[in-house]
């Protein structure tokens, strides 16, 4: 990786091709475009709330890092979020009726191995929360629009303390650039921003087994 290019743009570059995997897995598919129903979008939610239980809790002992402190915003925090979107699809007695799918388990299994490495810990969060900050958008008009929902349920998409999503984001990439990593610790955010996008295709294939078992 040349010296040249900003680590942001290299991250991009390098890891395209796993976002579009991620997107275009069926059980995505179906809800994006309509054909999936309001328990489907329930059940990712659910999902939602174990990978940010743990994402947030090792983000958090971050926060006072010389080299990564900065990017760990408050504003980003999205646990308060899913719990209420919980309570609106589900119930008050929401914890009693989730659990997460193998990828899940994985998922966060690979979030805490990394807790103490803060290339890993914001490979995950750059992974989740500036895919929340693009698509994560447009995913949310969407699951308002098929299942006639408002504010209540979606509240995991909205960012209230963000003004302006492209500048928080462009703000964020630039302190990527920032970071005084070599290229050799470059290679392993990006590869393990890598490991995140699989398992959130995992996550979707998962979700999309467990669909298809419900159903059998």
């Amino acid at each position: 990786m040349s010296t040249l290019t900003p680590f942001s743009q290299a991250l991009r570059e390098r890891t395209w091709s796993r976002h579009g995997e991620s997107e275009g897995a069926r059980f995505m598919t179906d809800l994006m475009k309509g054909s999936g129903t309001l328990d489907d979008y329930t059940q990712l939610v659910v999902q939602h709330w174990f990978i940010y239980d743990v994402l947030e809790q090792v983000a958090a002992r971050m926060a006072d890092d010389e080299l990564v402190g900065g990017l760990i915003a408050p504003e980003l925090v999205r646990l308060p979020a899913i719990e209420a979107d919980l309570r609106h699809l589900m119930g008050e007695g929401w914890r009693e009726g989730i659990r997460p799918v193998p990828a899940t388990i994985a998922y966060c299994e690979r979030m805490r191995e990394v807790a103490d490495w803060n290339g890993g810990v914001i490979a995950h969060h750059y992974t989740r929360y500036l895919g929340d900050l693009s698509g994560g958008q447009h995913i949310g008009r969407l699951m308002q629009r098929h299942f006639g929902l408002d504010d209540e349920g979606v509240a995991f998409y909205r960012f209230d303390g963000i003004a302006s999503p492209t500048e928080f984001k462009d703000a964020y990439r630039a302190g990527l650039d920032a970071i005084a990593w070599d290229a050799a610790e470059r290679d392993r955010v990006i590869d393990e921003v890598i490991v995140a996008y699989d398992f959130n295709t995992r996550l979707f294939h998962d979700l999309d087994a467990q669909k298809a078992a419900a159903a059998a």
